[in-house]
């Protein structure tokens, strides 16, 4: 009966020192040194004020979850008028928020992918964000991009690109 008791016992134990090693590490981003900058074959510029949550560790990328947004109002693209453009395409009186919530991480090449849902003009759609993360001690630094299509989220006004090359620096410290 003593062995019975025991051996789940241990084996419980085991499973949740692992769990527990395996966990993640949050971090927390410099939003005033974060850069999300686009390009297009017709107009480039950037958004500024990217707010997330990211929970990262190099050694165990399956276990990450990022979720992040950034006000799609805060958009720059250098020219007065085309910034106005962009607002309308994008719907911002509508939906001010552009985010993305990750479902998977994982290795690729010698970086990482986190596919996701990119939600933007309020249709969500699946979206695949690669990046490298350096990090030493308690600051790092994320490097990714994707690329968007408008009209997949119903951008569709007259000059908007068929793709838009989205890429991101994010500077953060362990929490």
């Amino acid at each position: 009966m003593m062995k019975k008791l025991i051996y789940p016992a241990t084996t419980m134990a085991i499973t949740g020192l692992l769990a527990f090693t395996f966990a993640a590490i949050n971090w927390k981003v410099d939003s005033d040194k974060a850069e999300v900058k686009f390009t297009s074959d017709k107009f480039g510029g950037s958004f500024s004020g990217l707010k997330a949550s990211i929970s990262f560790d190099a050694a165990h990328p399956e276990e990450a979850k990022f979720s992040a947004s950034i006000d799609a109002n805060s958009i720059a693209t250098g020219f007065f008028l085309k910034n106005m453009h962009a607002k309308d395409a994008l719907g911002v009186d509508d939906h001010p928020i552009i985010k993305f919530e990750s479902t998977t991480v994982s290795k690729s090449g010698s970086g990482y992918v986190a596919k996701g849902d990119l939600t933007l003009k309020g249709v969500a759609r699946p979206m695949s964000v690669y990046f490298t993360f350096t990090g030493e001690g308690g600051q790092g630094v994320f490097k990714g991009n994707m690329t968007v299509r408008p009209k997949d989220f119903g951008i569709d006004h007259n000059g908007t690109p068929e793709k838009v090359m989205v890429s991101l620096v994010v500077p953060v410290t362990k929490m």
